[in-house]
């Protein structure tokens, strides 16, 4: 045998020798580590079967009224309930750790930008965590809406350009590219308003926005002196 190779599986068996001795002398305290992870495990398992799953299963079957009373615009009691069923606030409160009770944030949100409070509006929304695409650019476009109403131009703008560029797609970007717009010229800031127009002309011509976009073309190259 080489000398290299005989050099090798000495090194090798005395690596597996350290590694034996070090496992000896740490028994208990790897003992420890792998009980702890194996709790962990069956914690979570428990916990996401025996507790996260029914509470779900709750919260959806008290959640389709107030979403009843929310399509048919009866937004306070799909807000506050009624004595025999939740509202989405109810929702919020008592099965919070849901999805469901995350989704009531973005139902209160939008009833409270109908209602006119625009305040709680923005509480609501900013605190849904969305998942879905096109419902997180309506989400962030209704904030935006809340903020202009309260005045808050720049907020609304930074909002939505958030839409518009959360996932671009023929019904949602064009909507909000044109509420940036009419933002921007709210500012008077009518060279960026004039670059989101053109941006609807040339990539969304047939929407409802692009079908009538040449006119605030104009309004916006005669106030910019373009």
């Amino acid at each position: 045998m080489a000398k290299d190779q005989e050099e090798i599986i000495v090194d090798v068996e005395e690596v597996y020798s350290k590694t034996e001795h070090w496992v000896v002398e740490n028994q208990k305290s790897l003992t420890i580590i792998i009980g702890a992870i194996v709790l962990m495990m069956v914690s979570f398992f428990a916990y996401k079967n025996f507790y996260l799953q029914p509470q779900e299963v709750e919260a959806q079957e008290q959640m389709w009224q107030a979403q009843k009373a929310f399509a048919s615009d009866s937004l306070d009691q799909a807000l506050y309930g009624n004595d025999v069923a939740y509202g989405f606030l109810d929702i919020i409160d008592n099965y919070g750790i849901t999805e469901s009770a995350n989704l009531s944030n973005y139902y209160a949100g939008i009833s409270y930008l109908r209602l006119g409070q625009y305040e709680e509006a923005i509480q609501y929304l900013e605190d849904y965590d969305c998942s879905d695409i096109m419902v997180c650019a309506v989400a962030l476009g209704a904030t935006g809406d809340a903020y202009m109403e309260l005045g808050e131009v720049d907020k609304a703008i930074s909002y939505y350009e958030s839409a518009f560029g959360h996932n671009a797609n023929d019904l949602t970007t064009p909507i909000y590219l044109m509420k940036a717009a009419r933002a921007y010229e709210e500012v008077g800031d009518y060279s960026d308003a004039l670059s989101l127009y053109s941006r609807i002309k040339q990539e969304y011509p047939n929407s409802n926005e692009g079908q009538q976009i040449e006119k605030f073309i104009a309004r916006a190259e005669g106030l910019s002196g373009k």
